[in-house]
């Protein structure tokens, strides 16, 4: 029993024998910091074989260690002779009925506390004295972090570094023997006597004891922890321990990608295995990235029912066997309707297939460093049809080339000198986001350039530069699509590998490439950026912009051909508004343009400006005001109403507190959006009753 050293209740008693009830048995009285004198009666029962704190106090005072129970939880032999064979909760029940018959129980009191559970049977887990075999961890733990302080290895987020150093400095002695049903066995045998023999095979372990065959051996029933077998990986993987071709080429290696989860169980042992047998670390640089998370923000796991296959996102899979997926072989078969349910809600028709380059894609736009991921079936949905973006592109690419001369006759055009600077400028990015290990920005790199630059402006634009010019600027119009093409379906092909080598192996050929295959082409090259090239489009690209949304406010449809009016601005608009007079009207729908005076009244034109240009389309006879005062009202109206909901949601504090993260975070999204529509309305109706006037 400890109490407290300053507890004067009980000075007098540190030293002595108590009886312990039913036992038989005297036990000492003991003092230690540990106590809490001010929690019940100040004195504790100390069993240093059933409780990792008072473990750490019996080998403080050399108390002794007595184990009660069997592999089974129930009593053994070294219990009172009425209790052996007990289940301990059926015990426990028996020891308080006794104690209270004997008249030694004073009172009970409820008493709420956390109670280890096995994460999957969710029994009870009660520490147990057994014989485990350890490793001495302090000689190996110095020099790896020492590897890590002096730079031989760097960490990928550095933050997790500061991680790493803390679990290594606070290390234990490593247990590695477990009890499980498969795994390496522990290379161990015991003789008759009980004395263990230590060899690489049972052969081996005769050989170092000097044992001969008439020496029966049993093996060590335990194997070895899964984390010691996981961190001679490095190298046990090449051949080790021969010193193989494999192993001199291949070890270290360079880049680790891994779980900020694992850091301690796997790198930082995969470190000290490497030091110690190889005298190298095992790689270079740790990429820590992040956990997958359902769209809820919680961990997937299966005793949650939110795990997601990824081969069922590929393929896709329709309810009913989504559901009967997760339900089946579940460690909990109660959870199985709640995992129904969930499984219900959220996916109600089932999930789509998506394919494995829009999976691969999203994981990559989706790897911020060291952050975890919450999970969306919407990012795979757009990104399929980013996927779906591209082929259609090549399918045009391919129609516009087939069969004519894709060699460039003529010097390129601004626009083709725009997208080849644009292209280089995305490899650049590219490149330098895969070398600091920013998957996600390179994917969004790569996404911008292909969908926005490429796919929906410069295919327009080649589609007007086809219609208008001559043969020769149509030959290298087609080369700038090709090669563009070409070019980014190498730079995509690490992330999306499927569709880009099905792609190039198309596009090749009117290029009279020989190669066999996209991943054995080399990944490209940034050239030289052209400013000059960029600021023009970026002008003409601007223009057309503003007109859209112009068409767009005013519900204009596409089609309709505009009288646009420019106004302001100086020479250089000037010079590209001439230059770029047949693009500007083929992709804006221009029926005539003209210049007009920097007083001339502007008063009933809707306007979008382009630095000091104005582009200025008459409203008079385009549109009926009242008519379209009154349908942009009925609008204004219904975006109100939705943003008082909104704004009543966020005010409700209980919403706020209770609901999920996600839910809260995608009302405050839609709240920003109601607000910026109610804004836009207002300025559309402020423009269409000038024209009252």
């Amino acid at each position: 029993v400890a109490v407290h050293p300053e507890d004067s209740r009980y000075n007098d008693l540190v030293g002595t024998e108590l009886e312990l009830p039913l036992t038989g048995r005297t036990i000492p009285v003991i003092a230690d910091e540990y106590v809490d004198s001010e929690f019940g009666s100040g004195c504790v029962k100390i069993t240093p074989a059933h409780d990792f704190n008072d473990y750490d106090i019996g080998k403080r005072h050399g108390l002794e260690l007595i184990n009660v129970l069997d592999v089974d939880a129930r009593l053994n032999d070294n219990a009172p002779s009425d209790y052996r064979g007990l289940d301990r909760f059926e015990a426990r029940k028996r020891i308080v009925e006794d104690l209270q018959a004997q008249g030694l129980l004073e009172k009970t009191e409820d008493h709420k506390l956390m109670i280890p559970r096995g994460d999957r049977s969710h029994a009870v887990v009660e520490p147990y004295l057994t014989d485990q075999w350890y490793v001495k961890i302090a000689p190996l733990a110095k020099p790896a972090i020492e590897a890590v302080e002096d730079g031989r290895i760097e960490f990928v987020p550095a933050n997790w570094s500061k991680t790493y150093f803390d679990w290594m400095h606070r290390i234990e002695d490593w247990c590695i023997s477990r009890q499980l049903w498969w795994g390496h066995r522990i290379p161990a045998w015991y003789d008759p006597d009980g004395n263990i023999h230590v060899g690489a095979s049972e052969e081996d372990a005769r050989r170092r004891s000097g044992l001969g065959p008439d020496v029966e051996l049993r093996q060590d029933e335990d194997v070895l922890d899964t984390w010691f077998s996981s961190a001679l990986w490095p190298f046990s993987t090449l051949g080790w321990p021969d010193k193989t071709e494999y192993l001199e080429r291949f070890y270290p290696g360079s880049v680790l990608v891994t779980g900020f989860d694992i850091i301690f169980f796997w790198v930082a042992r995969m470190i000290m295995m490497g030091l110690k047998f190889m005298g190298d670390v095992p790689f270079r640089t740790v990429y820590i990235h992040g956990l997958i998370r359902d769209g809820h923000g919680q961990k997937m796991s299966k005793s949650k029912g939110n795990v997601l296959d990824p081969i069922d996102l590929i393929d896709g899979i329709d309810l009913e066997h989504l559901i009967e997926k997760r339900t089946t072989g579940l460690m909990q078969p109660q959870m199985a309707p709640a995992i129904e349910k969930l499984t219900r809600q959220e996916f109600p028709k089932g999930i789509p297939p998506f394919g494995t380059d829009a999976l691969r894609f999203t994981f990559a736009a989706l790897a911020t460093t060291g952050r975890d991921i919450r999970f969306d079936l919407g990012r795979i949905e757009g990104n399929r049809n980013f996927c779906n973006k591209l082929w259609n592109a090549a399918r045009f690419v391919l129609m516009q080339t087939e069969g004519k001369d894709v060699r460039a006759a003529a010097a390129p055009n601004v626009i083709d000198r725009w997208i080849t600077s644009r292209l280089n400028r995305m490899i650049a990015e590219v490149e330098e986001h895969f070398g600091d290990y920013r998957l996600d920005l390179a994917a969004q790199a790569l996404y911008e350039f292909i969908w926005n630059e490429y796919c929906d402006w410069y295919l327009e634009f080649a589609k007007a530069t086809l219609q208008a010019a001559g043969e020769e600027e149509h030959a290298t119009t087609r080369n700038t699509l090709l090669t563009v093409l070409e070019t980014c379906l190498r730079t995509l092909h690490p992330i999306m590998p499927f569709i880009t080598e099905e792609i190039w192996q198309r596009v090749k050929e009117p290029l009279e490439m020989d190669g066999s295959s996209i991943m054995l082409e080399p990944f490209p090259e940034s050239g030289p950026i052209d400013d000059s090239a960029e600021e023009d489009v970026d002008w003409a690209r601007n223009v057309i912009q503003g007109i859209r949304r112009i068409r767009s406010e005013l519900n204009l449809a596409p089609g309709k051909p505009l009288d646009v009016r420019f106004q302001g601005g100086d020479a250089s608009d000037r010079e590209r508004q001439d230059r770029f007079a047949g693009v500007l009207a083929q992709l804006g729908r221009i029926q005539s343009a003209s210049w007009i005076d920097d007083d001339a009244d502007t008063g009933q034109c809707a306007v979008a400006l382009v630095g000091e240009l104005k582009v200025l389309i008459p409203l008079l006879g385009l549109v009926d005001v009242e008519e379209e005062l009154s349908r942009l009202g009925k609008q204004l109206e219904r975006e109100n109403a939705e943003l008082r909901k909104s704004e009543g949601k966020l005010a409700n504090q209980r919403f706020v507190d209770n609901a999920p993260e996600a839910v809260v975070e995608q009302e405050r999204q839609r709240l920003q959006t109601h607000r910026a529509n109610v804004e836009n309305l207002h300025a559309q109706i402020q423009q269409l009753e000038s024209l009252r006037d």
